[in-house]
């Protein structure tokens, strides 16, 4: 397994402890953050990096392929470290995002459509009620 350095640097980015701490956090969490909450975990082991370097380092880590920048309804950028195939699960309750493993959900890949425009990557976005917020009693109304 690689390092978060190697995978840096196979990425022709430069070691940094910006993006060795972002990366680090990305690819411990399954929580989907946005870049905010991204900034806040990373300011915890590196005080001094500004909100702008988080930001930079966010999108230095996606233009080399090493996260994936999501966004869904809610307009609000998430990060993803997990570059497996797979799918995503958004509580409409809570707004929790949720992989879900790819071969869950069985999917014909196409790569190419009928009318021939050529498909680089597929994803698949579920919605509904989490498990902890379809256990909750609704909401009385009046």
């Amino acid at each position: 397994m690689e390092t978060i350095e190697e995978r840096l640097r196979k990425s022709g980015l430069r070691v940094t402890l910006p993006r060795l701490a972002v990366l680090e956090f990305l690819s411990s969490t399954s929580s989907h953050p946005t870049a905010e909450e991204v900034g806040l975990a990373v300011n915890r082991s590196v005080p001094s990096a500004a909100r702008a370097s988080v930001y930079n380092v966010l999108h230095s880590l996606e233009q080399a392929g090493l996260v994936e920048e999501l966004v869904f309804q809610d307009a609000v950028a998430r990060y993803d470290a997990r570059l497996d195939p797979h799918h995503h699960f958004i509580c409409r309750q809570c707004g929790s995002v949720a992989d879900v493993p790819w071969d869950s959900v069985p999917l014909k890949t196409v790569k190419t459509l009928p009318d021939g425009r050529e498909v680089e990557s597929t994803a698949l976005v579920m919605r509904g009620l989490c498990r902890a917020c379809a256990a909750l009693p609704a909401p009385a109304s009046g």
